[in-house]
């Protein structure tokens, strides 16, 4: 990965006995290798998610193209299968976009201006009904 030789880790490993002591060194490498691990974790999930993404991309180029060329001559199982992809890919996408339109209603209900006016409201009303 880094084209460290040899040489190079006895020199950092001499550097390192002598800055931390042979008490802190074992801790240190610990450490130092659960970084590691993590930040290779880490960059995995986003290249796996990163691949997953653009394979439905090029699906979903695919479907577009196979539209624009025309559909009307092709045999049934191909048909079947094309069905198939659109349902798979509005099933995909229909999560997100109900998600989203559940987010935008609790932000929409709980905004400042939403709060006010409901504080306002309640006001007006405890007001009306002391002077009953």
């Amino acid at each position: 990965m880094f084209d460290i030789g040899f040489w190079e880790i006895i020199v950092i490993s001499i550097l390192g006995l002598l800055v931390l002591g042979p008490e802190r060194l074992p801790v240190a490498i610990r450490t130092v290798s659960s970084w590691v691990k993590t930040i290779k974790g880490a960059a995995n999930s986003v290249k796996d998610e990163l691949s997953h993404e653009l394979k439905i991309q090029e699906m979903h180029d695919n479907l577009k193209k196979a539209e624009n060329v025309g559909m009307n001559n092709i045999s049934p199982e191909l048909q079947e299968s094309i069905d198939t992809l659109r349902e798979a890919t509005a099933s995909v996408t229909r999560p997100y976009a109900d998600s989203m339109n559940d987010v935008m209603e609790q932000a929409k209900a709980t905004s400042p201006e939403s709060i006010a006016a409901k504080t306002v409201t309640e006001a007006d009303k405890q007001i009306e009904q002391d002077k009953k």
